[in-house]
């Protein structure tokens, strides 16, 4: 499973011109999930997602997570996220769950994100044509991937 974390000011995301998720201050999360991935894949990045200290203390520094700022959350499904792009210049995204795998981790993701930070949070619409904008505060972008947790 792999997510990239955006710090943001405010972030909506529009699926046929009507708004589907919002968030104010926090992080827009891009989820992508892989064949392979499972639950504890999940547990992983919501741990690691909501204890991230990318967020300024009083000082500036970096040192407050999106809980210990109240932060909200926006998360958009992205399978994008597992092309592949070794051979030639169109991506296979053959890594990439099918929608019958994807579709209850995802489910999942946001629930489990929805307990950790006590609070609902905006999501897009799996599989749909999206439209996402966003403010990114800082710039602050984090990529995390459950299957190599060295990054």
């Amino acid at each position: 499973m792999r997510a990239v974390l955006q710090r943001v000011s405010e972030a909506t995301v529009r699926v046929d011109d009507q708004i589907t998720g919002y968030t104010g201050p926090g992080l827009l999360v891009l989820l992508g999930i892989n064949e392979e991935d499972e639950e504890n894949d999940i547990d992983y990045l919501v741990q690691k997602i909501t204890n991230m200290r990318i967020f300024g203390d009083e000082a500036g520094k970096m040192n407050l997570s999106v809980i210990d700022t109240n932060g909200g959350m926006l998360i958009i499904s992205q399978f994008t996220l597992f092309a592949q792009t070794k051979k030639g210049n169109r991506p296979s995204f053959i890594q990439a769950a099918r929608p019958e795998k994807a579709i209850p981790l995802y489910q999942s993701f946001i629930i489990k994100m929805e307990k950790a930070l006590n609070k609902d949070v905006g999501r897009g619409i799996f599989g749909a044509d999206m439209k996402v904008q966003l403010v990114n505060d800082g710039p602050v972008t984090i990529l995390l991937d459950s299957q190599n947790r060295d990054l």
